[in-house]
């Protein structure tokens, strides 16, 4: 999920098309949250692993 964010953050810019800009920084972001609570130990959504 984050490298899709970065993927879009990066085709975004070079387009200038600000809509993959904004869901590049929300799935960026959503997926450093749930990569921290992986690490912390936490279950996300049931789930103890997402893979």
């Amino acid at each position: 999920m984050i490298v899709l964010g970065i993927i879009l953050l990066v085709v975004g810019f070079i387009a200038k098309i600000s809509i993959l800009w904004t869901i590049g920084i929300v799935l960026l972001v959503l997926g450093a949250v749930l990569v921290l609570l992986g690490r912390s130990g936490r279950k996300v959504a049931g789930r103890a692993h997402w893979f």
